[in-house]
């Protein structure tokens, strides 16, 4: 005779923890929901009743946003120069992390002290240096240069991560993989990126919101209208339209829906990463 199993109590404390985050996300996304349901309304209903909802989904003012204010350009501007900017980062990063991380050698913690200085200061106070140096190479305005400056400020806190991570790892997998007869090009690129894939993820994620959002450096460094970026032409599209709310909320929607798209389907290895972080 089998007995049924008791009930599973849960304490006051996990409770309140629970419901505070509840309410703490219900205030997050507060925002995020007013702006969606204010992408579908005209002008004149948030005008008259700025909380309401509603009374018909006006696709008109995503369509306006999108060709009539060369949203589709700004698109495709930020997807080419945030894609490109992280990728290189990420390349570069794990090029530079895996011999600090997996050899021993002199000028090792000065290295390493050379890019963790690079965390001290942002990239915004070295602009006008920057500038004159892309400028002398002929990239001023140019999406590669700027993909390139943005590559260069995320590989501090990218070879620190991949650093920790590559130092965690086991001694004996490079004994194996030597033993084996793999050369140390294949060791890196078959047996340790692999290893640390979550890593990989949470460093590219983490790389691609701020190049994403940023509105400083395209603003300086882009000249030409149709080099711009979501964030800087939503700032010309709102000087145009401050009186047409409907576009401009549909522009922000657009803007901010490959994050939000992004965190949800990389919310696991996010988690991964840092939880196997904390372990090592």
């Amino acid at each position: 005779m089998t007995t049924a199993a008791a009930p599973r109590r849960i304490s006051i404390g996990t409770v309140t923890r629970r419901g505070i985050l509840c309410v703490y996300g219900l205030i997050a996304s507060a925002p995020l929901l007013l702006m969606l349901i204010n992408s579908a309304r005209s002008s004149q209903e948030m005008f008259t009743d700025p909380l309401g909802l509603p009374t018909s989904i006006n696709v008109s003012n995503y369509r306006r946003a999108w060709a009539d204010a060369s949203f589709s350009t700004y698109f495709l501007n930020s997807v080419i120069i945030t894609v490109a900017a992280v990728g290189l980062c990420t390349v570069f990063a794990l090029l530079a992390a895996y011999p600090l991380g997996r050899w021993k050698f002199r000028g090792g913690p000065l290295v390493t002290s050379y890019f963790l200085a690079g965390l001290l200061l942002p990239s915004q106070l070295g602009i006008v240096p920057i500038f004159y140096m892309l400028q002398s190479v002929g990239l001023n305005d140019s999406r590669l240069g700027l993909s390139l400056v943005y590559a260069a400020g995320g590989l501090p806190i990218a070879v620190f991560i991949l650093t920790a991570f590559f130092r965690g790892l086991p001694n004996e997998l490079d004994e194996a993989g030597r033993i084996d007869g793999a050369g140390e090009f294949r060791l890196f690129a078959k047996v340790m990126v692999p290893l640390v894939r979550p890593a990989v993820a949470t460093v590219a994620v983490f790389q691609f919101a701020p190049v994403w959002n940023d509105f400083f450096m395209p603003l300086i460094l882009l000249r030409t209208s149709s080099k711009f970026t979501l964030p800087v032409g939503l700032t010309n599209f709102f000087g145009e339209h401050q009186a047409d709310w409907g576009p401009v909320f549909a522009g922000l929607v657009i803007t901010a829906l490959p994050l939000i798209v992004l965190f949800i389907f990389a919310s696991k290895q996010i988690v991964a990463g840092l939880t196997a972080g904390i372990t090592k």
